[in-house]
């Protein structure tokens, strides 16, 4: 993949991020040292109604972990965003994020007021404070993918964070495939049983993507992803854009 990025800032730990990528780019992620967790959301920029529905992707694409092929549907059908590059072969779309209690139960209590930027935050304050910065309110929370993470569930139905499924220098790439307002938090992983704050840095990069043509790995993954390409070419013809 080419390097020459058109915006690629570092994401510090416990940092935040959100902005609008329009369709047709790449972001990919690179995590600069072992034991990443970056959780997103997504939402239709246009109409931010419309947003990830992980039920749905994941029963549609009949799986409980995200890779290269897989997409992210929108609970209107659509395709938000494909992963199109990926070294690990797994992300967690099923534990959610960190909460100020949990925080402070497993690290430490900590607060702005006396640590000021070295507090350790957690994924639904930087959610909160992004929501609001969008027009959201925290009532619009949604479910999550964590990058970089892999969490299965055993037979006993026990759910367990693999501590070092993340090298340095693992990357994941997605491809935006409408306008998506991207939320971010470089927050642990709620399942991450390490007992001191995860410090990893995580590098962004948006560079322009090839368009998806009918010989796409993403779109070709399964029946029901290619109906949902279907849906969002649709919306964009209707629009005539």
């Amino acid at each position: 993949m080419e390097s020459n990025a058109i915006w690629s800032p570092t994401i510090r730990p416990g940092g935040k991020w959100s902005g609008t990528i329009g369709r047709g780019k790449l972001i990919r992620f690179t995590a600069l040292e072992a034991g990443a967790n970056v959780a997103i959301q997504l939402y239709h920029a246009n109409d931010l109604t419309e947003r990830y529905n992980m039920p749905d992707s994941l029963k549609a694409q009949y799986t409980a972990r995200y890779t290269r092929g897989n997409v992210l549907m929108s609970d209107n059908g659509r395709v938000l965003a494909s992963f199109v590059e990926d070294s690990l072969g797994w992300h967690d779309p099923i534990s959610g994020y960190s909460y100020r209690e949990a925080t402070d139960t497993k690290y430490g209590t900590t607060n702005y007021q006396a640590e000021r930027n070295e507090w350790l935050r957690s994924g639904q304050e930087n959610f909160a404070v992004e929501l609001v910065r969008n027009g959201l309110r925290p009532r619009d929370m949604m479910p999550v993918v964590n990058l970089f993470s892999k969490v299965a569930v055993d037979a006993s139905g026990a759910m367990r964070y693999d501590v070092d499924h993340c090298p340095a220098g693992a990357t994941v790439t997605l491809r935006t495939e409408m306008d998506t307002l991207l939320i971010l938090s470089n927050t642990p992983n709620p399942l991450d049983p390490r007992a001191e704050y995860p410090s990893v840095p995580v590098k962004i990069e948006v560079l322009q993507a090839v368009p998806a043509d009918d010989a796409d790995y993403c779109l070709n993954f399964r029946g029901e992803n290619r109906r949902a390409f279907e849906n969002t070419k649709e919306y964009y013809t209707l629009l005539g854009v």
